[in-house]
């Protein structure tokens, strides 16, 4: 191994070296995914007013157009 690197030893517990607690470490996946599961859905909804407000803009303006080129 090259010098500097860590190694590990195996009379440490995983206890010792966790920051957290054994009762949280179950719970950490389940609430990532459900983070990201929820920012998905987020960003989903983002792209879908997205859409509609550029849609609307696009309407307003051959509205315009339409009146403008219309008017006497």
């Amino acid at each position: 191994m090259p010098e500097g690197t860590p190694i590990e030893t195996s009379d440490e517990t995983p206890d010792e070296t966790s920051d957290e607690t054994p009762d949280e470490t179950p719970d950490a996946p389940s609430a990532e995914r459900r983070h990201l599961a929820a920012e998905k859905k987020n960003q989903r909804y983002v792209w879908w007013y997205l859409a509609y407000f550029l849609f609307g803009i696009h309407i307003v303006a051959f509205v315009m157009i339409y009146a403008i080129s219309h008017a006497k």
